[in-house]
């Protein structure tokens, strides 16, 4: 990894429906993100936050895109400071905001490399469409959007329509997929470590086999780790929540695997919601995570 790390805010909750969301990085910087990072001897500068448009009158809804045009303008804003902080020769750290962010986020690191993989570290697929999705939130679209499907404001973002293929993607810690988010999984190809993979096989395996699978055919790895991934009652304050997920623990392990292997080259830590949250757990291990992805040990 580099030494050298830009950290920037996308403080949106325009993707999804619950408030709070957008308070995400804020709690995150409480939490002491920027102390741990420079504690391990990183160059830290924070960037602050990207210009979040408000919510426009038209909310969408049945079978629409909802915030839509401030969606594709808060993601068009993130493509570019994501991509010049690569220009740079930084790592960029991004911190969430609804997951909907991850369209600006891969836009802009995409265009740095020519087989970018991804790691979608996530209890959701986030592979709907419009045409697929129940609720019309876009933070359950953006690994479909980045696959190059879906509306054409969110898919030119940065100026081509696919950034990533999808023989580049592994999924883990899938728990809770719609009917048309399997169906594209399949057709697809995409690789998913569900729940029932990880019980089974164990986090040092799925790793292990994850890592094999991207480091052989990609020149940089995006983490992007959505902290629903984890089990609720390690990480209450998220948005949508879904019980039986990957342990605390075992994301650390994950995280310490990923730092050992040498292999990411950008991450974004998304949907910390502190309203919903207890004393900024939620926050707290977010920068606990952080720290073992950067290196950080017991001894």
């Amino acid at each position: 990894m580099l030494k050298d790390i830009s950290i920037i805010g996308a403080p949106s909750d325009l993707g999804q429906g619950r408030r709070g969301v957008d308070m995400g990085p804020s709690a995150i910087r409480y939490a002491g993100i920027v102390e741990r990072l420079r504690a391990l001897d990183y160059d830290v500068e924070d960037l602050g936050d990207i210009k979040v448009d408000l919510a426009g009158k038209d909310q969408g809804g049945d079978g629409h895109l909802k915030n839509l045009k401030e969606v594709t303008a808060t993601n068009t804003r993130l493509e570019s400071s994501v991509a010049d902080i690569i220009s740079n020769k930084r790592f960029p750290l991004v911190l969430g905001g609804d997951h909907s962010i991850a369209i600006g986020t891969l836009a802009g690191v995409s265009r740095h490399y020519q087989n970018l993989g991804v790691i979608w570290y996530d209890a959701h697929g986030d592979l709907n469409t419009a045409e697929t999705s129940p609720s019309g939130n876009i933070h359950g679209m953006p690994l479909a959007v980045s696959l190059g499907l879906g509306h054409p404001d969110l898919t030119n973002i940065g100026g081509q329509t696919a950034k990533i293929k999808p023989e580049n993607v592994v999924i883990i810690g899938a728990r809770a997929l719609d009917d048309g988010e399997k169906e594209l999984i399949r057709e697809k190809g995409v690789r998913v470590y569900t729940m029932h993979d990880i019980d089974r096989n164990g986090m040092t395996s799925t790793i292990q086999d994850a890592m094999a699978y991207l480091s052989e055919k990609t020149d940089g790895v995006h983490l992007s780790l959505d902290l629903d991934g984890l089990d609720p009652q390690d990480a209450p304050g998220v948005g949508t929540p879904v019980n039986g997920g990957i342990s605390y623990r075992e994301t650390h392990l994950a995280m310490e695997m990923l730092a050992e292997s040498d292999i990411i080259t950008s991450a974004e830590f998304v949907e910390v919601n502190p309203i919903l949250d207890d004393k900024n757990k939620t926050a707290s291990v977010a920068v606990a995570l952080v720290g073992s992805l950067f290196g950080e040990k017991l001894l």
